[in-house]
């Protein structure tokens, strides 16, 4: 009897060995996540000391987080028929000395044939056909090669029209350093090199985001000159220069505590920085039509109305200005107005008022 009941003892002191190595098991991996939550959230806290001297020691990272054209999409510039744009010139302009720009040249699609094998000169003389030509000027990341820029180049060639698509410096394969100056001057050398080409064809200038603010300035600069553009297109712009800080990614921990916003925007600032979007509607004359998503988060909706009463109050007439909403339901956001399948129709119709 008592070997019976001395095996039954043993038995349960082994039944309870496990049960206590998964208690043990269980301690360490609590005591694991404290001491990983413990150095995450000292990491935050150095980070959060520490970037507003990283950014007053080193203001070239204001420089990318502004323009972000360190993004990039890995393809062969040069070949944009790679890419779908198999009547597509690739080509290089110089705007200063030391500044070397990529720009692609889509002509209409019903000279896909004819241009099949053609050089820069054909392209080039192509630009005077009499068919309306668009310079697009893209927003703060990536290149010319990001999908919704080449849908909006393929739509525009659609519908016969001529595309020029610019990479600002810096941008792309395209040399130099971006500043808000530099893509004004940039902008303006192509529209001058477009102009001088494409005779008394109607010139276009759509801006996408931060290149509503290159459009916007380099439109009020072109009708200081006498030789504005016959119309422009702004897509997803905001009201002034410093929102479009929503956009870049971490946008919460530059904006959201007030110190380090103070040494963010205390940073040196450009001599010849750009005018803000509502500041230059206000003296436009130029047929506009404005394009924006309602559920637009980089530039909320609210902006885009704000800016068409300026412009309509500037224009002091229904006629020349059109704001083209669309619905949230879509799910648009602030690169994908291009998807909408009525975007081809409004377009056109905005170039046959300016024939009017």
């Amino acid at each position: 009897m008592r070997r019976r009941v001395d095996e039954a003892a043993g038995s349960e002191q082994t039944e309870k060995k496990p049960a206590k190595g998964k208690k043990a098991v269980e301690a360490r991996a609590r005591s694991s996540w404290k001491v990983w939550l413990k150095w995450t959230f000292l990491a935050l806290c150095v980070l959060y000391v520490v970037t507003p001297f990283l950014l007053r020691l080193f203001p070239g990272i204001v420089q990318h987080l502004v323009y972000s054209h360190a993004i990039l999409y890995f393809v062969d510039l040069s070949r944009p028929a790679d890419l779908g744009l198999n009547h597509t010139v690739n080509m290089y302009l110089t705007s200063e000395e030391g500044v070397t720009l990529g720009v692609w040249h889509t002509v209409p699609e019903n000279k896909w044939k004819e241009a099949q094998g053609k050089g820069l000169d054909w392209y080039e003389k192509s630009l005077g056909d009499g068919s309306p030509v668009f310079i697009y000027l893209h927003g703060n990341t990536n290149n010319r090669a990001a999908p919704h820029r080449i849908a909006v180049a393929n739509i525009l060639s659609s519908l016969g029209y001529h595309a020029v698509v610019m990479d600002y410096r810096g941008f792309g394969e395209s040399t130099g350093e971006p500043t808000g100056s530099g893509l004004f001057i940039d902008a303006l050398y192509l529209y001058h090199w477009v102009r001088e080409r494409s005779k008394g064809s109607p010139l276009v200038i759509w801006g996408h985001s931060i290149g509503t603010v290159v459009t916007t300035n380099l439109a009020v600069k072109l009708q200081e000159q006498g030789n504005p553009a016959d119309g422009v297109i702004l897509e997803g712009a905001f009201t002034h220069t410093l929102q479009k800080r929503y956009a870049h990614p971490f946008a919460w921990y530059y904006w959201k505590f007030p110190y380090i916003q103070y040494y963010f925007l205390s940073l040196p600032k450009e001599k010849k920085a750009p005018v803000p979007n509502d500041e230059n509607l206000k003296k436009m004359r130029t047929p506009l039509l404005m394009l924006h998503a309602e559920d637009d988060q980089v530039a909320p909706f609210k902006m885009a109305q704000e800016l068409y009463s300026i412009a309509r109050e500037a224009l002091k007439s229904d006629k020349r200005i059109k704001l083209v909403s669309f619905e949230r339901s879509l799910r648009y956001g602030h690169n994908g107005v291009y998807r909408d399948p009525a975007l081809p129709g409004i377009v056109r119709e905005f170039v046959q008022t300016l024939a009017a």
